[in-house]
Order: C-alpha cells, then structure tokens, then sequence
C-alpha cells in the first residue's frame, strides 16, 4: 500500500502492493506551495512515512486540535462563528520524512512541523492550495482512505 500526493494536480492517489490504484481524491495543499522549512507553512515534497493514527473512534466531523478532540463538532455555523480556525476534522494522518536534510531531521523535519492528512469543513474547496502545509481532504474521503492505510504506509509527495 502506498500513498502519492501530487501538488500540480491537488489529488491523492491509493495504491495496493501490486501497484494498482485503487482510488483517488481531491485535495487541498498548501496555499503558500511546496518546501520543507520549519514554520514555511508549505507542504513538504519527498518521501513520508505515515507515523501515526488518530481518531479511529472519533465522529467523522469532531473537531481536533494539537491531536485531541476538542469535544466540538464542526458544523456550517461553528465555522461561520470561528472564520479564522484551520479545522482538523474527523481523522490524522501523521506524516514523518523518510530524506534526512531534506524532509527529516533539523530545521525541515515534517514530523515536528505537524504535517498531516486531515479532514477539513465542507465548506473548504478541494482541489485547490488553501492549507497551512497539511493535505487536506473531505471528511468522507479522509475517514474512507484512514480505513485502509495502516502505520508504515508510504507517501510520496510530488
């Protein structure tokens, strides 16, 4: 299993071990594109691993923040009251760098700087860089993609 982000195109690409797709998504990465720095808010290219889980047992839409639930649930009107908040919904993937220098370790290491695939409010547009550095996906298509992927899965950001 193995998981390919293309920043061009804004869509995440499944595939099984034979390398067959078995789905893809829309996206929305980061709005300030793609690099590695600390505090960049761009999405970090290369080669990641998912590190960590979070929120197997949580309601597609709770709302997550610093990785626990906030005991919210997102709804059109909590994001019309809170225009100003990044939603991280319903389920985390934690990404860490596999290229030490370049995505791993020091001043660039993605796992420090919280990069994740995450659930966002359904009234962000996908398919287009909007994010502060996570890849952002549907709640629906993040809980679906959170069900197959185990801990260890690769991911090749483009």
């Amino acid at each position: 299993m193995r998981i390919a982000i293309d920043l061009g195109q804004q869509q995440l690409r499944l595939f099984d071990d034979a390398d067959g797709l078995i789905r893809h998504y829309p996206v929305s990465t980061a709005l300030a594109g793609a690099g590695e720095r600390m505090d960049s808010g761009c999405t970090p290219r290369g080669l990641h691993v998912v590190r960590a889980r979070i929120g197997a047992d949580a309601d597609p839409y709770a709302v997550f923040r610093g990785r626990r639930p906030t005991g919210e649930r997102w709804t059109p009107q909590l994001a019309a009251a809170n225009p100003q908040r990044d939603w991280v919904l319903g389920r985390i993937l934690w990404l860490s760098g596999r290229e030490p220098g370049f995505n791993r370790l020091g001043d660039c290491d993605s796992m420090r700087r919280y990069i994740y695939i995450h659930g966002t409010g359904d009234d962000q547009p996908m398919g287009v860089p909007r994010s502060h550095g996570c890849v952002r996906m549907r709640v629906a298509d993040v809980v679906e993609l959170f069900a197959q992927v185990p801990v260890g899965t690769l991911v090749e950001i483009l």
